[in-house]
């Protein structure tokens, strides 16, 4: 028996890697939001509002299958960090995480539209960045990689360089808690991803 169709709604290359990690059937669709946290919204209710946004957006267009929508935010000393605007924006965000801890909160949603269905949830992992000098900040903002990363780094990628311990989920950092959403997938589906693969 070959896995159900997910749509990922979602741009990000990275959720998307990880779920094909699962031999997921995959349609990927890329919705236009808004992401300005609401004025007083925490963190977790935040990505959770915007992951079931994400999801509804996409999930009138195909209302027999399910829908992931996620999004990551990165907060320290209570206030979120998204996507930098600039480079400058960039640096100011490297400069804060650097030699301290942050957290990194990842909420999702499956969705259904057809069964009026709707699971949502959020992952938290905390992480240490290594003190970075001034001219390690400005050396990885100009490889281009921190342009569209909550937080301005990429743990998978070169960023790897910059964090030195990650306690919680690793995956909840690439910008999905896999394990969280695999355990929800099995109940939806009633089956093991790791054994009803598609082949």
């Amino acid at each position: 028996m070959s896995a159900p169709r997910l749509v990922l709604a979602s741009g990000s290359p990275r959720r998307r890697e990880l779920l094909r990690q699962l031999g997921l059937k995959l349609i990927v669709e890329v919705p236009d939001v808004d992401e300005t946290p609401l004025p007083g919204e925490e963190p977790e209710t935040h990505t959770m509002r915007l992951a079931a946004t994400k999801a509804a957006k996409i999930a009138a267009r195909y209302p027999d299958d399910w829908v992931l929508g996620a999004d990551t935010t990165v907060v320290v000393d209570g206030a979120m960090l998204g996507k930098p605007v600039d480079a400058d924006d960039a640096f100011r965000m490297l400069s804060t995480i650097s030699g301290r801890w942050h957290i990194v909160v990842t909420g999702f949603c499956l969705l259904k539209h057809n069964d009026n269905e709707r699971f949502t949830g959020a992952g938290a992992s905390e992480v240490y960045i290594r003190q970075l000098t001034p001219e390690q900040i400005r050396a990885y903002v100009a490889t281009g990689e921190p342009m569209d990363k909550a937080g301005a780094y990429a743990i998978q990628d070169i960023g790897a360089s910059l964090v030195q311990v990650v306690r919680g989920s690793y995956t909840n950092v690439v910008g999905l808690p896999l394990a969280e959403v695999a355990v929800l997938w099995e109940k939806i589906h009633g089956q093991n991803v790791l054994i009803e693969r598609d082949s």
